[in-house]
């Protein structure tokens, strides 16, 4: 059997906002249920250290593949990953479910989607927690333009706005980029040496040309064993990256679609926990939310890279379970 077979419940299938959404359930179903958000590249797997601590403990979970990803389905159109898309499919899926409220916790691009939660379904949102990405209000101008004027134009978002190249590139041997991308953090001197050191434009996180300088050892030690990182490999294979990238081709319409949203989030408890040595959402990126969220509690995860929820599992669940004691007991 598989880890994916050995490590989580049965998958079930949701048809949600014109989707069909797999995901998978765990805990009893009373009280407000916990739905996680993954990130990139990345799929409900991920959260699998804290769907069955989560249940064990009597709470509610429910962590889907995201549309684009896993067993998901993957709509062809890069318009069909926007912002509205990604938001209505979570609150479809809390229909499905027959529950009224969530709290949502989102990692990576998960934690974009999540924070928009309270703008978009405000009804549907009891909580939120933001793992490693931070809530930021609205860009004063295109995000795109300000990526590529801060960080270059090979910086991976402003690559992934070029059509065909980046799933070609990202496809042509899965285990290859995902073992590349789900590694422990370096040295932090040295993590920011390498996130230019291959790019000869000079653009930060050029992740196209590290990829392709890399020598399939170096940049941290492996975070998953074979067995688990062939989970995301083989979901990759099999699917492709069209959908994934096409969440970051639609930043500039995102923005634009969000003209005049509010700038704070207030009325909703909210839990944000950050990891000290993730090069990519550092925990100072964090520092300005407390001007923007009225209920806001924030930890920091010591030693944590970027993949937070599985480097340090144990950590993890704890600051979530506590809080959830405390804001949502049982």
């Amino acid at each position: 059997m598989s880890a994916l077979e050995t490590m989580m419940p049965a998958v079930k299938r949701a048809a949600v906002n014109g989707v069909e959404i797999a995901y998978y359930e765990a805990g009893p179903r009373e009280g407000v249920p916990i739905v996680f958000s993954h990130g990139f590249p990345e799929l409900a797997f991920s959260w699998r250290h804290q769907i069955q601590a989560l249940a064990d403990a009597g709470r509610w979970v429910i962590a889907p593949d995201q549309r684009g990803y896993g067993l998901s389905s993957k709509p062809d159109r890069v318009e069909d990953y926007g912002i509205d898309k990604l938001t209505g499919d979570l609150a479809g899926l809390l229909d499905h479910v027959g529950a009224e409220t969530a709290v949502f916790c989102g990692h990576d691009w998960g934690g974009f989607v999540v924070w928009q939660m309270p703008f978009m379904h405000p009804e549907r949102v009891a909580g939120v927690i933001g793992l490693n990405t931070p809530f930021s209000p609205r860009a004063p101008a295109d995000p795109i333009a300000i990526m590529r004027k801060r960080f270059g134009p090979d910086m991976y978002i402003v690559w992934f706005q070029t059509p065909d190249e980046p799933e070609a590139v990202l496809g042509a041997d899965t285990t290859r980029t995902l073992s590349f991308f789900m590694r422990k953090p370096m040295d932090p001197a040295a993590a920011a040496a390498a996130m230019t050191a291959a790019a000869a434009s000079g653009s930060t996180f050029a992740f196209r040309d590290l990829l392709k300088a890399w020598d399939g050892t170096s940049g941290g030690e492996p975070l998953l064993p074979p067995d688990e990182l062939a989970v995301f490999a083989d979901a990759f294979r099999e699917g492709g990256f069209f959908g994934p990238v096409s969440w970051y081709r639609n930043f500039t319409r995102n923005w634009e679609m969000t003209e005049g949203q509010a700038t704070r989030i207030d009325g909703v408890p909210c839990l944000m926990i950050t990891a000290e040595r993730d090069a990519v959402l550092p925990p100072s990126a964090a520092e300005p939310m407390p001007g923007f969220i009225g209920d806001l509690e924030t930890h920091m995860v010591a030693g944590s890279g970027h993949w937070t929820q599985q480097e340090k599992p144990a950590e993890v669940n704890r600051l979530i379970l506590d809080w959830l004691e405390r804001r949502f007991p049982k």
